[in-house]
C-alpha cells in the first residue's frame, strides 16, 4: 500500500472519530467556536512532542519556512476555523452522517471554485458529477416533516451551515497542500509536521483572543472539559498530520476522493454511537453525493 493511501485512510478514520467528540463537547458546555478552540488548542502541544520526537530521531534540523508558506498557512489555517466552526453547527441540525456528507460537499465545490477562480475546464463528465451531488443535496435538505417550497429548504439553516463547511474545507485543503510545499525538505513526514505545528498554533492562539473578547467563560469551560477535549486534541493532531503527509505526496482531489470513506464511518458513528435515526431519505441522499464524488474523480 501506497504511503499516501494509508495516510488518507488513517486521516479519515481520525477525523471521524475527533468530529465524535466535537458533537459531544459542543453539546455540553462548549460553544461551536469554544469546541473548535479545543481540538486546536489540545493538539498544538502534542503536534510539538510528535515533530520534536521526530527531529531528534531523524537528527534533523528545523527548516527554514518563507513567507510563501507562512501565507499559505494563514490562508488555510482560517479556512480551517471556519469550515470546522460551520460543520460542528450543523450537528445540532441534523444527524452526524448528514453532516459530515453536507461537509464532503467539498470535493464538488473544489473543482466548481477551479472553474470560477481559475478558468480550469469541466468536462462534460465533470457537469454530470456536479448534477448528481446536486440531487443528494436536494435530497438531504428536506427534513422529516419540512413543508415550502424547494428554495426555501435549500436557504434552510442545516443547509446553508453543512455546505459552507464544505466549500472552507475546500478552501483550507488547497491552502495546506500548497503550505506543505513550500517547505524546504524532501522528506514528507517533515513536511507535514511543520505544516501541522505552525497552523494549530496560529488557530490555537487566535481563537483564544476571539473567546477571550467575544465568548467569556469559554476559555474556562475548555479547560473544565479537559479530560475529553485532550482526546479531541490528539485524534486532531492524529488526523491533520495523515491528511498533511497525503497532502505531500498526492494531489487533493485524489486525497480527497479516498478521504470519502469516512462517509462510511460516519453513517455508522451516527446510527451505532449515537442512536440517531437516519430516514431512507437521507441515506438516499448520501448515496448520491457518494457517487457524485466517485463519478468526479473517475473523470477527472
Amino acid at each position: 500500500m501506497e504511503l499516501w493511501i494509508f495516510a488518507t485512510l488513517s486521516a479519515a478514520t481520525f477525523q471521524t472519530v475527533r468530529f465524535m467528540l466535537q458533537k459531544v463537547l459542543a453539546g455540553g458546555a462548549l460553544s461551536a467556536t469554544g469546541s473548535t478552540f479545543a481540538r486546536f488548542a489540545y493538539a498544538a502541544p502534542a503536534a510539538w512532542l510528535v515533530i520534536g520526537g521526530y527531529l531528534w530521531v531523524t537528527g534533523q534540523g528545523l527548516p527554514q519556512l518563507g513567507l510563501e508558506f507562512w501565507l499559505w498557512a494563514i490562508f488555510g489555517g482560517l479556512g480551517q476555523i471556519l469550515a470546522t466552526v460551520l460543520v460542528v453547527l450543523t450537528f445540532a441540525e441534523r444527524n452526524f452522517a448528514v453532516g459530515i456528507t453536507f461537509k464532503k460537499t467539498e470535493v464538488l465545490q473544489t473543482a466548481l471554485l477551479g472553474f470560477v477562480l481559475l478558468g480550469e475546464a469541466i468536462s462534460l463528465g465533470g457537469w454530470i458529477a456536479i448534477g448528481i451531488g446536486l440531487v443528494g443535496v436536494l435530497m438531504l435538505s428536506q427534513t422529516p416533516g419540512s413543508v415550502g417550497a424547494l428554495w426555501r429548504r435549500l436557504a434552510g439553516r442545516a443547509v446553508v451551515l453543512g455546505v459552507g463547511s464544505g466549500f472552507f474545507f475546500a478552501v483550507s485543503g488547497v491552502g495546506y497542500r500548497a503550505a506543505t510545499l513550500a517547505v524546504p525538505s524532501e522528506d514528507p513526514i517533515m513536511r507535514a509536521g511543520m505544516a501541522l505545528v505552525c497552523v494549530t498554533a496560529m488557530q490555537a492562539v487566535s481563537l483564544a483572543l476571539w473567546l477571550r473578547l467575544r465568548e467569556p467563560g469559554q476559555l474556562t469551560a475548555v479547560w473544565g472539559a479537559r479530560k475529553k477535549a485532550v482526546w479531541l486534541g490528539v485524534t486532531s493532531m492524529a488526523g491533520t498530520l495523515s491528511w498533511f503527509t497525503a497532502f505531500t505526496l498526492q494531489t487533493a482531489a485524489y486525497v480527497y476522493a479516498l478521504g470519502q470513506v469516512e462517509l462510511i464511518l460516519s453513517l455508522a458513528a451516527s446510527v451505532l454511537f449515537f442512536r440517531e435515526t437516519v430516514t431512507r431519505r437521507e441515506v438516499a441522499g448520501i448515496g448520491f453525493l457518494t457517487a457524485s464524488i466517485v463519478v468526479l474523480v473517475l473523470v477527472a
